[in-house]
């Protein structure tokens, strides 16, 4: 593994985005043509959920309409993730708050280690994601809006493995931090040594440039040197992120060596996804040509505010901040409680603890005869309605083409850079009449030089314009994540 963007992509290299807006509204506009009420969703190589929870989460900025997402990855660790991701993103508001979701998803999105109550979180959930994979009924039951039926059996073998692996509670199995260093040696070599001046000439002369200023130097060469990227919470990071491992078959002198570890990104970061763009402009607000916000404050912002949107149905906005007496004032922040404040609060703990124990003593005597155990209360999700996510085989592109019933059906196709050799001309028959078709540029491709950025952009307008697609707009090969096309039968 030269490279250091691995062979899974465990994250995009792209920003988030609204499939119904982006492609589609600018397409309908441009042709004058009305969106179907049931849209047919492809996304290929996407690496995470990101454009599936950020479309579904702005829904309702758009008419109503079916929402179906055909989402095919390279790796069966990818659709493990997103299912967890989904977990947390419709997690009830009784059992996690909002804030406690974006820090639980952005820990296990982006870091190498997190905290113990973030492995626990995942533990736990491992034994509901095996009963929903071995179990169609239940996966119904519990989250409808996922469809399973299209994998291979062996596919469904291998993603109960991979929930059994989460669910091992045992360190040792999975030495992240080792597994880390030793990609590092591998990448940068003779470098190794002075590898902070390599960092920083990534981000100086790679990442600046190409947009990503937000990102704060010091968390990009943090992350690149422990892998430990949002730390929102405050706590110590020590547990292996087990949903980042992954396995690998190497071979030597004839003989195949099969290999758990991380052999994911190690350049680009995952800062990329949530953390460069949002509606909220005040994030990019500098002082003496320096931001004021980082890419991980962007990152919490966007997390809350899609989790927000799709559970409250209408946009988040910032709480609001006013001054008084010529301070700033944060109306969320916790306010400082004064010494009479306090005592009379330590007065009232102490009555209700009294309170507490005579009443647990008079149950107790109640009850002594007694040995009733509560039962567990099951773990339930928020519903979505009108949205299906169907998992297709992994890489099965060229199969899709060969099957009646994705002939002409998709409205809305997106490739990824790693996967865009697989837009063949004959795939232009999977899309509808009417479609719009995006994809992914190598902009945040930090090893690429410039002219190979540029070079890229060419050949997937190429591989684009073969199976008969248009362009939409114009792109900035520097500066746009994605090129826009459509196809018109």
């Amino acid at each position: 593994m030269t490279d250091g963007y691995g062979n899974i992509n465990f994250w995009g290299f792209s920003p988030a985005l609204d499939l119904q807006q982006t492609g589609l509204a600018e397409m309908s506009s441009k042709l004058i043509c009305s969106i179907p009420d049931e849209l047919h969703i492809l996304i290929v190589g996407a690496g995470d959920f990101r454009h599936v929870l950020m479309t579904v989460a702005r829904r309702y900025r758009h008419s109503k309409k079916k929402l179906k997402f055909y989402v095919v990855e390279s790796a069966l660790e990818l659709y493990a993730r997103d299912i967890l991701f989904t977990m947390i993103a419709l997690e009830k508001q009784e059992n996690m708050g909002l804030q406690d979701k974006t820090e639980l998803f952005l820990e296990l999105y982006g870091n190498a280690l997190v905290r113990e109550q973030s492995s626990q979180y995942v533990e736990r959930m491992s034994h509901e994601l095996i009963h929903m994979v071995t179990d169609f009924d239940y996966l119904e039951e519990k989250l409808p809006l996922f469809d399973l039926s299209a994998l291979k059996y062996k596919e469904r073998d291998f993603l109960e493995g991979i929930f059994k692996f989460w669910r091992n509670k045992e360190k040792q199995l999975f030495d992240i931090s080792q597994c880390w260093d030793l990609r590092q040696r591998q990448l940068l070599g003779v470098r190794y040594d002075s590898k902070m001046n390599a960092f920083d000439w990534d981000y100086n002369m790679a990442l600046i440039e190409r947009g990503g200023s937000i990102v704060h130097l010091k968390q990009y060469k943090d992350w690149r040197s422990n892998g430990i990227a949002f730390q929102i919470r405050e706590g110590t990071y020590d547990v292996p992120n087990r949903t980042v491992a992954s396995g690998m078959v190497f071979k030597h002198e004839g003989e195949r060596y099969p290999r758990r570890g991380y052999w994911g990104d190690m350049v680009v970061s995952p800062y990329i996804p949530f953390g460069v763009e949002t509606e909220e402009k005040s994030f990019f607000k500098k002082q003496n040509n320096m931001h004021t916000k980082t890419a991980e404050d962007v990152s919490e912002f966007n997390v809350t505010a899609l989790f927000h949107e799709l559970m409250m149905k209408e946009k988040y906005e910032l709480p609001k901040v006013e001054e008084k007496d010529g301070k700033v004032e944060d109306k969320s922040a916790p306010q400082t409680a004064t010494l009479e404040e306090i005592t009379e609060e330590n007065e009232e703990e102490e009555a209700e603890e009294k309170s507490e124990v005579n009443k647990s003593e008079s149950e107790e005597n109640e009850d002594k005869n007694e040995s009733a155990v509560p039962e567990e209360k099951s773990h339930e999700w928020l519903p979505l309605e009108d949205v299906k996510v169907i998992f297709l085989p992994v890489a099965c592109t060229a199969d899709l083409v060969k099957k009646a019933k994705y002939k002409k059906l998709f409205n809305v196709v997106f490739f990824s850079n790693s996967m865009v050799h697989h837009l063949k001309p004959e795939v232009s028959e999977l899309f509808a009449d009417k479609c719009s078709l995006i994809l992914e540029t190598a902009l945040f491709m930090l090893q690429l030089k410039a002219e190979h950025v540029q070079e890229f952009v060419k050949k997937t307008t190429g591989l684009a314009e073969a199976t008969g697609c248009k362009s939409l707009e114009a792109c900035d090969d520097l500066q746009d994540s994605y090129i826009k096309f459509y196809y018109e039968r």
